[in-house]
């Protein structure tokens, strides 16, 4: 029998997965599109950040009042805690990512004349706080947690491939129904 996770976390995890899978790649054809056509994708790339950060405070709740399956008894206790490792691991990510991109969009050096939208919904706040900084501490601000923002993006490529990796070795090679785990 497979220890499945619940519906609402299986949710949450496609939902989240495909929303940074797809802000891993936007800035990957911001210079493809050219000048006129980057501000659209920018904006994209804010909305669907913001939105990670809501599910991800969403995700994180359910998983800390919904006891997620056990681990298949075959696993080796290395196996455990690295699983554990690379959970708690990707969630500070999908923390990290839209904080410091938030933090960064705060700090640009024109947000207070270009607001940020939602989906073009409604204006979404930047931290008024970092705005509030003087210019040349703004920049700071802007420059560094933007070259965190890039840098945590890096980092959870990798991260991503070895969660994919691990997922797949025990699919395939331990003969566990580790995707069936997390599939609807």
């Amino acid at each position: 029998m497979v220890r499945k996770y619940s519906g609402v976390a299986i949710a949450l995890h496609w939902i989240v997965a495909l929303g940074i899978f797809v802000n891993l790649m936007l800035p990957n054809i911001w210079e493809a599109v050219g000048d006129e056509n980057v501000r659209p994708l920018i904006d994209a790339h804010k909305s669907i950040g913001i939105t990670v950060l809501g599910l991800a405070v969403m995700r994180l709740l359910w998983r800390l009042t919904h006891r997620p399956p056990a681990l298949p008894d075959s696993y080796k206790p290395w196996e455990v805690k690295a699983s554990h490792a690379a959970h708690w691991a990707l969630y500070a990510f999908i923390f990290a990512m839209p904080l410091t991109g938030w933090i960064m969009d705060s700090a640009w050096k024109d947000a207070a004349t270009h607001p940020m939208q939602w989906f073009g919904l409604f204006e979404w706040p930047r931290i008024s706080m970092v705005m509030g900084l003087d210019e040349v501490t703004k920049k700071s601000v802007h420059d560094s947690f933007g070259e965190a923002h890039e840098l945590l993006g890096w980092a959870l490529w990798a991260l991503f491939a070895l969660h994919v990796i691990g997922a797949l070795k025990h699919q395939w090679v331990d003969k566990e129904q580790e995707l069936q785990r997390m599939l609807p």
